[in-house]
């Protein structure tokens, strides 16, 4: 989990719209019943772009998976991200339906603060 700073702001922008494969996005949502379903996905994936996705596994009603690029994850958790798309993503997906998420992540710092200024340079 990352660490919890109050002067670190984040800031995400998402959309999302139905794709055709091959997809180089930043985020698949894999809905219920998809024909590729998230073994073929994952294979295809894998073939296209060598370990540059990661399959989260979901509990929800109407998608089964995900695919993060693994940028993503080195600056979110992947509950955090889970916990975004659940509300602004999942009500959306159809059953047998895959999505391309843009998913953009911005990390900002406010209040830095250094005594020794030459070590800034």
């Amino acid at each position: 989990m990352k660490e919890s700073n109050p002067d670190v702001h984040y800031s995400i922008s998402l959309s999302f719209e139905e794709i055709q494969l091959p997809p180089f996005q930043d985020i698949i949502v894999l809905g219920k019943y998809t024909p590729q379903g998230k073994m073929g996905l994952g294979k295809s994936l894998e073939l296209l772009l060598p370990n540059g996705f990661q399959m989260i596994e979901v509990e929800d009603e109407k998608v089964e998976a995900l695919f993060v690029n693994r940028r993503i994850l080195a600056k979110i958790s992947a509950e955090k991200i889970v916990e975004i798309l659940a509300k602004k993503v999942f009500p959306f997906i159809s059953e047998g339906e895959l999505l391309k998420v843009d998913f953009k992540v911005t990390i900002s710092y406010s209040n830095i603060e250094q005594k020794d200024y030459s070590q800034l340079w």
